[in-house]
């Protein structure tokens, strides 16, 4: 009997151990790759970030971090789960730089001319209607802005393409290629393609048409629009 609690303790033990390796292991990588974001994209306080399908809300919380009270974090989600998820994070935080956006499957919904960066991690992907969103994504870049497009190509063709995407995803992901044909497609050009990103992922960072190559140059906003003006109060 004695042995089989011994042995039924090491065994939770164990498991606790893995599983507090693998929690402290995904905070590591989370603040690594946020750190690495930040420098892709040189942010810096005051910048205004564009945090599209922001999910549970943990990305935007950390950029808000990052540029400060005198910047600004839109985040943008179409699920109505994943926006209540969002404000009680922000709620929860007590931030008052991240400004929530119920967007569409086919615009993001942000401000236009609202954003030094902004920010597509694990999302394209999912996009149904690729042409339009990056018109809009291009409509809420300012001059020299930056696109950060972090994804992933599909492992395997066995799982299949999210419902209601373009088949030329081929599977479940983006495949690195097709995604810089769309984005060029609706005038972005190519500024950074690292295909080592973190784990399976790459990152491309995009700059639209006319903005030189490298990153962009953030300076504190002083004369918003007015649709940011409004979100601001």
């Amino acid at each position: 009997m004695r042995k089989r609690v011994a042995r039924g303790t090491r065994s939770t033990l164990v498991l606790s151990i893995g599983l507090a390796l693998a929690v402290a292991g995904g905070c590591r990588t989370f603040d690594a790759e946020s750190q690495r974001l930040d420098e892709v994209l040189s942010l810096a306080p005051g910048a205004i970030v564009g945090d599209v399908g922001a999910g549970e809300g943990g990305w935007a919380l950390e950029m808000a971090r990052r540029v400060g009270p005198s910047g600004r974090v839109f985040a943008t989600e179409i699920d109505p789960k994943r926006i209540r998820d969002i404000r009680r994070a922000v709620a929860e935080a007590g931030v008052a730089n991240v400004t929530i956006i119920e967007g569409t499957p086919d615009d993001t919904r942000l401000p236009p001319g609202c954003c030094d960066a902004i920010v597509l991690r694990h999302v394209y992907h999912h996009i149904t209607h690729p042409a339009a969103m990056n018109a809009s994504l291009l409509r809420a870049l300012r001059p020299g802005g930056l696109v950060a497009v972090i994804d992933f190509d599909p492992p395997t063709r066995l799982l299949p393409v999210p419902d209601g995407v373009p088949e030329n995803r081929r599977a479940h992901g983006m495949p690195i290629d097709v995604l810089v044909e769309e984005m060029m497609a609706r005038g972005f050009g190519v500024s950074q393609r690292i295909e080592d990103w973190f784990r399976f992922d790459y990152c491309v960072v995009f700059r639209p048409p006319g903005a030189a190559t490298g990153a962009g140059i953030y300076r504190r906003p002083l004369d918003l629009p007015v649709e940011i003006a409004g979100a601001l109060r």
